[in-house]
């Protein structure tokens, strides 16, 4: 049993942390996979790991079991997410149904072994894990996206003063840029080299992106296209507003910060302090605890 429990989560890690990777010229990928390769932020290509390899002839029955729903909400998640390792919905099912197989098996062998606290975390494991990586990797991007907007748009708008068109603009900028940011940018590019149009294609980016500040970025654009307005004073005016909230949200933390640093400096520290002083003063006062003790 222990050498099955062994083999199980040896599997299950080194399907995770380790893969073997394929390039595009070396394999047919799926068609929804090709645009995250194309700007995704893994360029050289998807890591296609063991898990993934194992579990794709799966991938249809799980997403059959999951439901038209379920598997729309998880393909936004991964849009959210960015693609991570050119992850798309199918490969999400694949991982779910391996994931799912190691940890429920060996939760049902611990199980009947009576070690009751290590069958729920295979459990936990087998339902869950898939989950870690999404969520971990969405609200990084998110983090990323709002600190590097602010200084794209500036510079965006210093490159749109001077002469070239706002398409243009867009397109020489994201091409000095690297992160979730440019890649989503060219995405939206991409899309309206395709023939979308460009309210569709920011549309579009606003969908993918879960964030405020894009929300914002896509609003004033819009906005300032239906109005006429300049493009340089609405990016200028939109930097300024993005880095104002940047800041209220700093303060907003920081003053949440404050009562749980309290909370946990009352609770740990403030104990903790009273006993090593208490025991100090007993250990030096050279007190007899025999007599206390009557011994």
């Amino acid at each position: 049993m222990a050498l099955v429990l062994a083999l199980v989560m040896a599997l299950g890690v080194y399907g995770a942390f380790a893969g073997l990777r394929m390039y595009r010229a070396d394999t047919k990928l799926p068609s929804d996979l090709a645009l995250a390769l194309e700007v995704g932020a893994t360029r050289t290509g998807a890591v296609y790991s063991l898990v993934d390899r194992l579990g794709m002839r799966y991938a249809p029955m799980v997403l059959r079991m999951m439901g038209p729903k379920m598997v729309a909400r998880y393909r936004r998640k991964i849009d959210l997410a960015g693609n991570p390792g050119g992850l798309t919905i199918d490969r999400y099912a694949a991982r779910r149904a391996v994931y799912g197989f190691l940890g429920g098996v060996g939760g049902l062998v611990m199980l009947l072994k009576g070690n009751y606290l290590v069958a729920v975390l295979l459990f936990a494991f087998g339902a869950f894990w898939t989950e870690v990586g999404i969520w971990s990797a969405i609200r990084i991007r998110k983090d990323v996206i709002e600190r590097t907007l602010p200084d794209f748009l500036d510079v965006l708008a210093v490159v749109v003063s001077a002469g070239l068109g706002f398409r243009q603009a867009l397109d020489r900028v994201a091409s000095r840029y690297e992160g979730p940011w440019a890649d989503e940018l060219r995405i939206t590019l991409r899309q309206m080299d395709l023939g979308m149009s460009r309210r569709q294609a920011f549309a579009e980016l606003r969908r993918r992106n879960d964030s405020e500040q894009v929300a914002m970025f896509v609003t004033a654009l819009q906005q300032g296209e239906e109005l006429g307005a300049p493009i340089v004073d609405t990016l200028v005016s939109l930097a300024k507003d993005m880095r104002r909230t940047d800041a209220q949200n700093a303060r907003r933390k920081a003053a949440r910060a404050v009562p749980r640093a309290t909370l946990m400096i009352t609770t740990f520290m403030v104990p903790a302090t009273m006993l090593l002083l208490g025991a100090g003063l007993l250990l030096g006062s050279g007190t007899d605890f025999g007599t206390i003790t009557g011994k």
